[in-house]
């Protein structure tokens, strides 16, 4: 897939995303990258660069005090080559992104992975 549909997907995901979260995602980028770093893989302890769609680098809300500030922008990153690797169509990739993005934005408000395993997301 084009580096610009997939971008698209993105948006079209972020735009979805209900006024009420979008209004809170307070200093966050969400960029596509085509693979995870190495580092990434090992810091979530994946088996592979192809199990990992995305990633958020942050600090979740929960954990900010007042001294955060003037800091760079948390970014949510969305794998483009492993979501078109799990993808057989437009609309599975439209779908893996989007779950893919709510998830990370998750992490964002700072709810870990063992939670959205127990919500079932």
């Amino acid at each position: 897939m084009e580096r610009h549909l997939f971008e698209q997907l993105v948006a079209e995901a972020l735009d979805a995303l209900p006024d009420v979260f979008l209004d809170k995602l307070d200093n966050v980028e969400v960029v596509v990258e085509d693979w995870p770093s190495r580092e990434v893989v090992r810091r979530t302890g994946a088996r592979s660069a192809a199990g990992l769609l995305g990633f958020y680098h942050g600090v979740p809300q929960t954990k900010r005090t007042h001294n955060y500030g003037l800091v760079l922008p948390d970014r949510i990153s969305i794998y483009q080559r492993p979501i078109e690797m799990h993808s057989r169509t437009t609309e599975d990739a439209r779908r893996i992104i989007h779950r893919t993005l709510r998830h990370e934005i998750a992490h964002h408000f700072g709810i870990d992975d063992e939670r959205l395993r127990e919500l079932g997301r």
